[in-house]
């Protein structure tokens, strides 16, 4: 398949427009090579933020970039509508939903996905959220339980549709639990007088001892506190069996009762068909060297949350972070043109630039290597550090404006049921609920 005009020079496809094949293509804006990115969106999104337009208190559109637009100066970039089947390393080719495409270098920068260990029922009723449309998913059921729960004379039938319990109590879990818990202090009450906020249950569970294991101990000591002054049961060396829609069960026995469980307990790689077993570790994650190229291959690499860069330093390869995917795509960029000009590569080193996390309004917990503090001034440079993230003046001005207002009425944000969603299936309307029902 011609994807780009006929060249002279070598033809780099990208697959995936996050944070890594973002920085790859940008890295070769000026270089002597031609771009072809390949997504099944044709829009960015910025992850981190995904957790407020579940709530309601940011639109989709804010956090998602046109990359058509994101490019649209940078001459020898070219973007496709497609998804990526299999990778033929033999032929460098790639088989896609629009035909087979050509490359001289290959990029896989195909991000992650939610992983549910193998318990299908716990894939099937519980909501993941990696992407805008499990986000808005997962806005539209938690809305849809609290109209049922309006309907609900008895408290006991209430109970389930008010019980909302968190699987993972990494960044994206203990983010989304302050939010829900936010939303029912100040302003469930204000949509919905039938009910109590003293009756809105929330749950935050890990198999690990603390929240937010990768960070410090006084940052994790932290975002337990503030989660329990929020209202929020942490549920610590708890490994969750079973959910099937009604209830969770955990391993030492412990029920609850619940609609509602979100799922933030682990990722893995989303890896395209045509790669060795022997080349996938663990987490399915491809293995690399130290520029990010496919063991064994000369001009394939990987990048991101599906790399798996195996080191003395890195036993366990880097972690699931924008950052690591960011420098791991401007090192590729570089040693491309390096391959491109017959020149030297450099190997990746990663700069851990530290970790933040929010737990609501004024709370914040900050690792800035040797430096560590919580409260509202970590609290402002997340938000700092997150508004200079986002592409697109717009986008950061849409976000800063809702913040404000959200900061200042307690109030702010869309809290549409736009379509109705059911067990994995989007429905359209009441009727079509019935009917699948």
């Amino acid at each position: 398949m011609n994807t780009t005009d006929q060249s002279k020079f070598p033809l780099v496809v990208i697959v995936g427009g996050g944070f890594g094949g973002l920085e790859v293509a940008t890295r070769l804006a000026d270089a002597p090579v031609e771009v072809l990115m390949l997504d099944k969106h044709n829009y960015h999104t910025f992850q981190p933020l995904l957790y407020q337009v579940a709530l309601g208190s940011l639109e989709s559109e804010s956090i998602a970039f046109s990359l058509r637009k994101n490019f649209g100066g940078q001459k020898n970039f070219r973007f496709r509508l497609a998804e990526v089947n299999s990778v033929n390393a033999d032929k460098n080719t790639i088989d896609t939903n629009i035909g087979e495409i050509a490359y001289d270098y290959l990029v896989i920068a195909t991000g992650s996905t939610t992983n549910f260990f193998g318990n299908k029922e716990v894939e099937h009723f519980a909501m993941p959220m990696k992407s805008i449309p499990e986000a808005l998913n997962l806005r539209y059921q938690i809305f849809q339980n609290l109209e049922d729960a309006v309907l609900k004379k008895v408290k006991e039938e209430r109970e389930p549709y008010l019980t909302f319990v968190l699987v993972g109590a990494g960044p994206t879990g203990v983010e989304l639990a302050g939010a829900i818990a936010e939303f029912r202090n100040h302003v469930m009450e204000k949509d919905y007088p039938e009910l109590k906020k003293e009756d809105v249950k929330i749950y935050l569970a890990d198999f690990l001892p603390k929240a937010l294991a990768p960070f410090s101990d006084q940052a994790s000591n932290a975002a337990h506190d503030y989660l329990q002054n929020l209202g929020v049961e942490l549920l610590l060396n708890a490994k969750v069996s079973n959910y099937d829609g009604n209830q969770i069960t955990f391993e030492d026995g412990k029920v609850i009762k619940t609609k509602s469980v979100i799922w933030s307990a682990g990722v893995m790689g989303v890896v395209p068909e045509g790669f060795a077993k022997d080349k996938i570790e663990r987490g399915n994650k491809i293995r690399v060297d130290n520029i990010c190229r496919v063991d064994g291959l000369s001009n394939i690499f990987a990048i991101g949350d599906v790399a798996a860069m195996i080191t003395p330093e890195t036993p366990k390869g880097h972690p699931g972070v924008a950052q690591v995917a960011i420098q791991m795509g401007d090192n590729v960029g570089k040693n491309i043109l390096h391959l491109v000009n017959g020149e030297t590569t450099e190997p990746f080193k990663y700069n851990d630039k530290g970790s933040l996390a929010t737990i609501g309004r004024n709370k914040a917990v900050a690792d800035l290597g040797k430096i560590k503090f919580q409260g509202f001034f970590a609290w402002l440079i997340w938000i700092f550090v997150h508004l200079f993230s986002l592409l697109g003046t717009r986008n950061k001005l849409i976000v800063f404006l809702n913040w404000m207002a959200n900061y200042v009425n307690y109030n702010g944000g869309s809290r549409l049921i736009i379509r109705r969603f059911v067990h994995g299936e989007v429905k359209e309307n009441a009727e079509e609920v019935t009917k699948g029902e």
